[in-house]
């Protein structure tokens, strides 16, 4: 009898994830998580309330607090070297939010940066830092049929310059991950229903040479996927949340090869990061938009996954 722990090899797709709810995690629009390794907490947002959310890992419980005034938080990023302090996407403003975490209320300090003055039917969506600290993201139209009116974009910021435009005609400006061992960009535009990369260079911030790496196209319009957030493993897999398909699918980016598709318990799946004490457990934002039924909107912890991730990088200011 063998006592080695060879196994036969399993079908990828029945691989024994487990997926289970953070206790009061609700979000209508669940988005942006990003795992804090200083503080082991997940933050994320519930977009169209304008409230931040924080998962205490330890006390395994949620805090939420409302920026005072504002009615969308469509990211949270931690700023470097200031814990009270994160950027967060207020309509097309960036703007610095003061937060201590706890506190049911926080409060707009000032504007980081502005863009798309001329739009005011649009709004930011999804952003991130490289890991150099730069700040990534961009905008879609807010009111109105996105996937005919593409006047979204994504920029890139860093401290001390001005806002850069690295993309035009977007529809909506979504997930973003990069891999600094094989000097990749990828980048989510929802309406194109595929993921893209690019050439990256990590000195500069400039990104180039975009190829199409896994399409969500199906037969049929109506039965294409949304692709809406993403993350990426130390082992250079992709994974993309969909927003109509209640998978979120683990690819190769460099043969576009599905390797796993994790199955939630709702629809609308807006995003993923890994986190937790060994970086190993991926965090799942989902949405309740258009009458889902419950638990649409409850955030997701998966675990068993045999992967790890990066934390998420904060900006530098």
């Amino acid at each position: 009898m063998c006592h080695c722990q060879c196994q036969i090899p399993q079908n990828p797709f029945k691989m024994s994830y487990k997926v289970e709810p953070l206790p009061d995690s609700y979000a209508g629009l669940g988005e942006g998580p990003h795992w804090d390794v200083a503080r082991q907490s997940l933050y994320y947002v519930d977009l169209e309330a304008g409230a931040l959310l924080r998962y205490d890992y330890k006390q395994n419980k949620v805090y939420r607090t409302q920026i005072e005034g504002e009615k969308l938080a469509s990211f949270v990023l931690p700023i470097e070297g200031n814990p009270l302090e994160f950027a967060v996407g207020c309509g097309r403003r960036t703007v610095i939010v003061h937060w201590d975490g706890v506190s049911p209320t926080a409060k707009v300090v000032r504007t980081l940066f502005a863009v798309q003055s001329e739009f005011e039917e649009n709004r930011l969506n999804d952003a991130k830092t490289d890991p150099h600290g730069r700040f990534f993201g961009g905008t879609m139209r807010y009111v109105g049929d996105e996937f005919v009116h593409r006047h979204g974009e994504l920029y890139r910021w860093e401290a001390g310059g001005n806002v850069t435009l690295v993309k035009s005609d977007v529809g909506i400006s979504n997930g973003l991950a990069w891999d600094e061992k094989l000097k990749k960009f990828y980048y989510i535009d929802t309406t194109d229903y595929e993921v893209k990369s690019y050439d990256y260079n990590f000195e500069t911030g400039v990104a180039s040479n975009p190829k199409v790496i896994y399409n969500l196209r199906k037969t049929s319009p109506k039965d294409h996927l949304l692709p809406d957030g993403m993350t990426i493993d130390t082992e250079g897999n992709i994974y993309v949340a969909t927003f109509n398909g209640a998978t979120i699918f683990k690819v190769n980016p460099s043969t576009g090869k599905v390797l796993l598709e994790i199955k939630l318990p709702t629809k609308q799946i807006t995003s993923v990061a890994f986190g937790g004490p060994n970086l190993d457990i991926l965090y799942v934002t989902t949405a309740a938009k258009f009458d889902q039924p419950a638990p649409a909107g409850t955030t997701y912890k998966v675990t068993g996954l045999n992967a790890k991730g990066y934390p998420g990088v904060n900006l530098k200011i």
